[in-house]
């Protein structure tokens, strides 16, 4: 018997025959759920802006035997995402499945906020994820359905501390994903969300900066939620895959939290 999560040998891969994109793949759960996607079978388009880590990530998972092709994208363009689409549906014959990762977050209260940071954070983490699904959803249909996993957060759900453009950005992810699932449940294509806690990603190390905090302060204050540490990019993965697979079949318009139980009670 194989052990989780490995294959027994010659046994068929969960993803195989499927064509997914995955944005913000260059790094952190973006990277973590492109790699673990194409092992599981699907032949993976990498969009990113940074062509140098995207191709890397390209480049790794040809290394490891899987099949992926880089795209240099930026979510916030309504051209770049047609191209991306067009491109892994022709390249691919369909598309089947599409994760949208890509996010930013600048950490500061309404008030200090400036209007580009808001605009830039809008931009990427709620038009990103609309503009891919605006073009992606017709290629699905096209494929005969799919599957679409929007990474929101858990702060689109409750509100935190001097991050009030990143919340409303990802609490519009939130309600996207419910109105898409009750809009294209008929096509075949299932959307769902994650809303990740504190995850050790370069954008979370990146966050203690923006605050003025050492990384080992910052990373310390993140571990007080009952499974008492910081989640891994990997396990985001998993759950998008969970989301993805015909495991997950009967699974439509849901805001899954996966956040070492950060919002189970009262913290």
């Amino acid at each position: 018997m194989a052990t989780p999560g490995t294959e027994a040998a010659g046994s068929r891969k969960i993803l195989a025959g499927k064509a997914a994109i995955v944005s913000g793949a260059a790094s952190g759960i973006g990277r973590a759920t492109a790699l673990l996607l194409a092992r599981e079978g699907a032949d993976v388009t990498i969009a990113d802006r940074n062509e140098t880590q995207g191709a890397a990530v390209a480049q790794e998972i040809a290394v490891a035997g899987g099949r992926a092709t880089f795209e240099k994208t930026d979510v916030s363009q309504a051209a770049d995402c047609r191209r991306v689409v067009e491109a892994t549906a022709r390249r691919c014959g369909g598309l089947h499945i599409l994760a949208t990762c890509a996010g930013i977050i600048r950490r500061y209260s309404v008030v200090d906020l400036a209007e580009e940071d808001w605009d830039a954070m809008m931009a990427v983490n709620a038009k990103g994820a609309f503009l891919l699904s605006k073009f992606a959803v017709p290629a699905m249909a096209r494929s005969g359905g799919g599957a679409i996993v929007h990474i929101a957060s858990d702060w689109g759900i409750n509100g935190g501390r001097k991050a009030a453009g990143y919340c409303a950005s990802k609490g519009a992810v939130v309600l996207l994903t419910k109105a898409m699932a009750i809009d294209h449940a008929a096509e075949g294509i299932r959307v769902n969300c994650i809303c990740p806690g504190d995850i050790d990603t370069p954008m979370l190390r990146a966050e203690s900066q923006q605050l003025g905090q050492s990384d080992e302060e910052f990373l310390a204050a993140t571990s007080n939620r009952p499974l008492g540490r910081i989640g891994k990019p990997e396990e985001i993965a998993q759950a998008v895959l969970y989301l993805v697979s015909d495991a997950s079949s009967f699974v439509t318009g849901i805001a899954h939290l996966v956040d070492g139980g950060a919002n189970a009670g009262s913290m």
